[in-house]
């Protein structure tokens, strides 16, 4: 298992004759985390070389995060790019067209939005996200309920069929268990533009521990951010600036793609 002192940064650019498709996660990895997920923004020099970048990749960048695929097309306006939504539950492509990978009860996702409104009232400063079938309880506002909320969010998991607990950084999301961003990437690299090139994922937590080991199964680059999960990757990035100080050096450093 490797650790955060035997990872090297990530490379600014290909190797000669090696084409990339880029995977971002977002929360911890392209932004900084906010004490509630609706305060992030997005800078106008993140954007533009995002932009860059998937115009030099011909168009294989993915942005692959536990947010909504729809909420993550407002925070990246007016770019389009493929958007994996809930952990690979929903995608969204670069031209618009919306896929959902599951098949939504409304009953169980009313009991489940029920339950954890229960739970956030019973436990001061824990915040209620919900998430379609999905749902999210947040203790950054409150890091001392992160035990409690952790015993509660597994119960309420267990109790539900189908579902499972996903922790993250000061979250716990209960989830349909059916997929994983490990899923959301194998599939990925089996379509174009995707297709035929190394992946490069990068991810700072726990939910993207199955996506980085699938990337390094594929032969990818598997870029931790931050240490939560150094012992699944292949380098290391210590902070979401790095990470966008990276991205811009890719952009300067990629040719543009042949007409």
């Amino acid at each position: 298992m490797n650790t955060a002192a035997d990872l090297p940064p990530p490379p600014v650019q290909p190797a000669p004759g090696e084409r990339w498709a880029l995977l971002l996660d977002v929360d911890g990895t392209l932004l900084d985390f906010a004490l509630r997920p609706e305060l992030v923004r997005v800078d106008a020099p993140l954007l533009a070389h995002l932009a860059r970048l998937q115009q030099a990749l011909g168009g294989a960048l993915a942005l692959i995060s536990g947010r909504r695929a729809a909420d993550l097309a407002q925070l990246f306006a007016p770019l389009g790019v493929d958007r994996i939504g809930l952990h690979g539950l929903e995608r969204m492509r670069a031209d618009g067209r919306c896929q959902q990978l599951w098949q939504e009860d409304a009953a169980v996702t009313a009991r489940l939005q029920h339950a954890a409104a229960a739970i956030a009232a019973r436990l001061p400063g824990v915040h209620v996200e919900p998430k379609g079938p999905a749902v999210a309880l947040h203790c950054r506002e409150a890091p001392a309920q992160r035990p409690a909320l952790r015993d509660a969010a597994a119960a309420l998991a267990a109790a539900t069929p189908g579902y499972t607990l996903l922790e993250g950084y000061e979250v716990c999301e209960i989830k349909p268990a059916q997929i994983d961003k490990g899923a959301a990437v194998r599939a990925l690299l089996t379509e174009p533009p995707f297709a035929g090139r190394r992946p490069v994922y990068l991810g700072d937590d726990h939910t993207d521990a199955p996506a980085l080991a699938a990337v390094r199964t594929a032969g990818g680059i598997a870029v931790a951010v931050g240490t939560r999960v150094a012992p699944q990757a292949t380098h290391l990035l210590p902070y979401p600036d790095a990470v966008r100080a990276w991205l811009a050096q890719l952009a300067r450093r990629l040719p543009w793609p042949v007409a």
